[in-house]
């Protein structure tokens, strides 16, 4: 006999058909989601707000009433700068001592490289890089790279504007080295310093290259001093941030031990923390020059001269033969310093036992470099009674006039009508007329309060509600300082770049990370490219395209791209490999691996390579004003070019509000990674 039981309340309401219970657990679990506590109060904010500001400004562009003029007073200031320069106690009692400082140092930099001659610059520098590289293979090697650098630099006729560079960069690399060492040093001994300090180093990180020229040049008009101080701001936060790691990421257990001996702070802080940091703080220093090498090329914009002044000139009249003739210098200057830095920060403080015995301890410490500086003065005294101080005249190769002969080839056979490809011109057109006209027509013609609203969720679901707040008003701020429509066709054109960066950097990385022997092959080319400059890029991109958006777009992508594709493959690669296995013992196919168990894992580096390419293009395609990028970049350089620093300012702080949207919508927070 069967027993029939009555269901229970709780099942009939789980089954009543109009749904109400489950409606309601369902609302319930969306409130309690991550995701529901900050969708649904900015859902309903936008409800209340939203119709009121359509109300009150309409649903177009941006509203002229909420703009306001700030480039009249700009022009204002800096006519009033411009006419009390040399007679307001501010400028002859305070920045006038920084200015001449700044003049003197490089001048004297110069006069020194100017005194060694051409043999005793080559010979001083192919010494030092043999004795950073050591005695073996490495060191020749560099060496090599070292002769082969300044001789090509001789010989393009560069000799004179390659000196002016180093010139400025040895002053700038030291007093970045000086100011970013002691910053890190506070920062990593001091918990609230490196509190107040990181978001001033996260903002630097975003800002581009040409918005530390403006308000140097506001201050100390154009030349030396304003390029100067310029790169100093944008090259010191890799050593201040490197240089806290390394501290604060000391061995507790050696710190502790020097405590135990009774080492005083300044003790322990000498013999035991900044031993422990030097490898990174070595590492600061490669990075601090690389970017002090590509500031001081922009900032030749300014009257610095030098190698980019060579480039800038070249490229404003579309001369490729010259501006290559110039880029090259640049290059072989960058690999050399980036070679020669790196190496020796491998080799610091790892001299073996052998080295330092025996009848090889002349070539090794003190003794080394004292033999060192005994060639180079050896070589620079030959040199000079030799009557061999300026690099000769019959040693010059002209290369302007083939390299721009293989252009016009390249513009008659390449640009269109090739089988199959279409050309160079077909592509630079598909891509305007499908992605970037398009891109910019819609952001233009869309609502400024649904960009806002799109604004907000996109740094909610990455962050948090100050992440929110600090994107939209940075937002709102382009919009403030007029120059809404041009900062939204600047941001089509890093969204384009970003896509094709991301395509390309992804599926190359994971190609990278899943075959050896491409990682291999890629590894070195990817180190010249991330050495070069962003002004080097320009050049090649020039000549494939012509002038113009897509121009600065390639250019973008190709600076952008090395990063994404190395973070992307070391995110692969660091994925567990016990879920890995376990993946593979159910039966899963490579592909599946990756799309299920490889990309999920790796998501948190995948993330950190999108925002490094959102940064990487906004900061060339703000620099292919230069080639006919337009909107901000284009402001950018007229303004330093003609002299408007109005025009300039506005475009440098729009350019700075759009990198902070861009960098909070695309970085997540710690909370959303732990969460995640």
């Amino acid at each position: 006999m069967s027993v029939t039981t009555a269901p229970d309340k709780t099942s009939l309401e789980k089954r009543a058909p109009d749904g109400a219970p489950e409606r309601a657990g369902g609302l319930k679990a969306l409130l309690t989601h991550p995701l529901g506590r900050k969708l649904v109060p900015l859902t309903v904010l936008a409800a209340v707000l939203i119709p009121i500001a359509a109300g009150l400004w309409g649903s177009g562009a941006w509203p002229t009433a909420l703009s306001h003029d700030v480039k009249g007073p700009l022009d204002s200031l800096n006519q009033w700068i411009i006419d009390n320069r040399d007679t307001h106690p501010l400028f002859l009692y305070f920045l006038l001592y920084f200015s001449n400082a700044a003049t003197d140092a490089v001048d004297s930099v110069y006069n020194v490289l100017d005194a060694l001659g051409w043999i005793g610059v080559t010979a001083t520098a192919v010494l030092f890089a043999w004795r950073a590289g050591g005695l073996g293979r490495a060191g020749l090697k560099v060496a090599g790279i070292t002769l082969g650098a300044f001789a090509v630099c001789g010989l393009l006729g560069m000799w004179d504007p390659t000196m002016i560079t180093l010139a400025l960069m040895v002053v700038a690399v030291a007093v970045s080295a000086l100011l970013g060492a002691l910053l890190g040093l506070a920062a990593g001994l001091s918990e609230r310093f490196n509190r107040m300090l990181r978001p001033v180093l996260d903002t630097m990180q975003v800002m581009p290259a040409f918005s530390y020229l403006l308000p140097m040049v506001l201050i100390f008009g154009t030349g030396t001093p304003a390029a100067l101080f310029s790169t100093v701001i944008y090259a010191a936060p890799p050593m201040t941030r490197l240089t806290a790691l390394g501290l604060r990421g000391a061995d507790p257990a050696v710190l502790e031990a020097s405590s135990s001996l009774g080492a005083s702070f300044w003790q322990r802080l000498r013999t035991a923390q900044l031993p422990l940091a030097r490898q990174q703080m070595l590492l600061g220093l490669n990075q601090t020059i690389m970017m002090a090498l590509s500031m001081v090329v922009i900032a030749s914009i300014v009257g610095a001269g030098g190698l980019g002044e060579e480039v800038f000139t070249a490229l404003s009249t579309t001369d490729v033969g010259k501006a290559l003739a110039a880029g090259l210098p640049i290059v072989l200057i960058a690999v050399w310093l980036d070679r020669t830095t790196g190496v020796a920060g491998e080799r610091f403080g790892a001299t073996s036992a052998a080295e330092a015995t025996g009848a090889r301890r002349l070539l090794h410490g003190w003794r080394a470099w004292a033999l060192v500086t005994a060639g180079a003065v050896v070589a620079t005294v030959a040199g000079r009674l030799a009557g061999a101080t300026l690099w000769p005249e019959a040693w010059v190769y002209e290369i302007s006039t083939p390299v721009n002969k293989f252009q016009d080839w390249i513009t008659n056979n390449l640009y269109q009508d090739v089988p199959v490809l279409g050309g160079t011109k077909v592509w630079a057109d598909h891509i305007t007329e499908w992605m970037l006209n398009p891109l910019r027509d819609g952001l233009l013609n869309a609502p400024w309060w649904l960009l806002l609203l799109l604004v907000a969720v996109l740094a909610l679901l990455v962050g948090t509600w100050g992440t929110a707040l600090t994107a939209v008003l940075a937002m709102s701020a382009v919009g403030v300082l007029g120059v809404w429509p041009k900062t939204l066709d600047t941001l089509s054109q890093v969204l384009v770049g970003l896509a094709l960066t991301l395509v390309l950097g992804f599926a190359i990385g994971i190609l990278a990370a899943r075959v050896g022997w491409v990682e291999r092959r890629l590894r070195l080319v990817l180190d010249v490219l991330q050495t070069l400059p962003q002004f080097v890029y320009l050049i090649p991109v020039v000549a494939l395209m012509g002038v113009g958006r897509v121009a600065a777009i390639t250019a973008a992508v190709a600076y952008a791209l090395p990063a994404v594709v190395r973070i992307t493959t070391q995110g692969i690669k660091e994925v567990d490999s016990a879920a890995l296995e376990a993946a593979r013992s159910m039966g899963a196919s490579g592909a599946q691996q990756l799309r299920q168990v490889q990309l999920p894992l790796a998501r948190p580096a995948l993330l950190v390579a999108v925002n490094q390419g959102v940064v990487l293009v906004l900061a060339v395609v703000v620099v292919g004003g230069l080639v006919g990028g337009g909107a901000l970049g284009y402001d950018v350089v007229f303004g330093l070019a003609r002299g408007e620093l109005g025009v300039g300012l506005v475009a440098g702080a729009a350019i700075v509000c759009l990198g902070l949207v861009l960098d909070r919508v695309t970085q997540p927070t710690a909370a959303t990674r732990k969460e995640s």
